[in-house]
């Protein structure tokens, strides 16, 4: 098969895809790749099944191509196809959530010297990086990488990528909570995708739902978290987007939970089981950890202590393989209380220990009062060096520099 026909099947293949007939568009592109003798077309459709792949939630096959197309970028000693695909590996990492060799390919694909079209893809790497870094619980890394993202699509206005840093930023401040930005960040997206999505693929405004439902759910407008986290599943249903699926799916749990439902015994953990189901079968461990943490605090509702404990002893499992220090501190903070419940003073003061530990590694704290951050819903503010504050202590702050770092600028960054 030779270029011009490898493009016309490739060009068939985003057809079928782009009207939900993805079976029929993976097998178009999977026989362009058997076929075609032209390295460009083989790059170009191995990019169009690691879409694919990731979108279904297929990470280990998304992974296979990924390592297959750097093979046919080296075959080509081509810099931007080189590039290009070391942002797929990390993508591929990130989904799998091995969030260091994300970051390694990261800066793999920074520091290669490339033309034009690989400058391009800085910003989507500094996106999968910021990712990767708060997939590590490493936050202030995390905002220095989607500031850096925001000026990229920013200076290349590019409002797909800016659309996504705003879900990711509207998701780390759900982290830190810090309620009022985890909302106006999708809120901001969902804008994007109202002004400027016309062609773009309805994923865009299910994802922005999403996180507004998230966002929703914290500041209990339940309401409105339900509205949007239908809307969000509705799109994913209609493009077999299970990732997404299964993030709706342990929302909706956590939405009943808050509603304390009259069926609360059994509705979010038949929710729960299910989305475990989906995040173990497509390898999110991310979501695994967060379904185990929703179990436990579904039995911590109905006393049963025993299988809270077993619950949050699989959700520190997985936090250990992915380095994920956040989810350490909530089952930390959930086992503290089940022991002091109980009355178990050993255990408790190991889980204290436990704790503390891990609020030190975190760094979660203002650098101007020393009080905790992410512990309670307050206001925030994240400097250009990317240090956060409480946002009252910046506005009673008589200094012109950061107070951590000591840069002069006190002007906000982007985020």
């Amino acid at each position: 098969m030779g270029q011009d026909q490898t493009k016309q099947q490739i060009e068939k293949g985003l057809r079928l895809y782009q009207s939900n007939q993805t079976d029929k568009a993976l097998h178009v592109w999977t026989k362009v790749l058997e076929k075609t003798s032209d390295p460009g077309g083989k790059f170009r459709v191995l990019g169009c099944l690691i879409t694919a792949h990731s979108e279904m939630g297929k990470y280990k096959d998304m992974l296979k191509y990924a390592l297959d197309q750097i093979d046919t970028a080296r075959e080509m000693e081509d810099p931007d196809y080189l590039t290009e695909g070391y942002l797929n590996l990390a993508r591929s990492n990130e989904k799998l959530c091995d969030f260091q060799k994300t970051v390694s390919y990261c800066k793999t694909c920074l520091n290669m010297q490339g033309t034009t079209v690989s400058l391009q893809l800085n910003g989507q790497v500094c996106l999968s990086m910021g990712n990767a870094f708060l997939g590590l619980s490493v936050f202030q890394k995390a905002l220095e990488s989607y500031e850096k993202a925001l000026r990229y699509a920013h200076n290349n206005d590019d409002k797909m990528l800016e659309c996504r840093v705003c879900c990711s930023l509207g998701n780390i401040y759900v982290h830190l909570k810090d309620y009022e930005k985890a909302l106006f960040f999708p809120c901001k997206a969902a804008e994007l995708v109202n002004d400027y999505g016309k062609g773009w693929s309805l994923k865009y405004r299910a994802m922005s739902q999403y996180h507004m439902s998230v966002a929703y759910r914290k500041l209990e407008r339940l309401p409105d978290a339900m509205e949007c986290c239908e809307e969000s599943m509705k799109i994913a249903l209609q493009h077999s987007d299970r990732p997404l699926q299964a993030l709706c799916l342990l929302n909706f749990a956590d939405i009943h939970r808050c509603r304390r439902d009259a069926d609360v015994r059994c509705r979010p953990l038949k929710s729960v089981f299910l989305n475990c189901f989906i995040m173990t079968e497509i390898g999110n461990r991310l979501g695994q950890s967060h379904v185990y943490l929703g179990v436990a605090k579904c039995w911590l509702l109905q006393k049963e202590f025993d299988k809270a404990l077993d619950s949050l002893q699989r959700a520190q499992e997985l936090a250990d393989g992915m380095g994920n220090k956040l989810c350490s501190l909530k089952v930390h903070c959930l086992s503290e209380g089940i022991h002091r419940t109980r009355g178990q003073q050993e255990e408790l003061r190991e889980q204290v220990v436990k704790f503390l530990q891990c609020v030190e590694e975190l760094e979660l704290y203002c650098g101007m009062c020393g009080e905790s951050i992410g512990d309670r819903d307050q206001k925030l503010q994240a400097l250009p060096c990317s240090h956060i504050f409480h946002l009252k202590c910046l506005q009673t702050n008589g200094t012109k520099g950061c107070p951590k770092c000591f840069k002069s600028s006190m002007k906000p960054g982007f985020v």
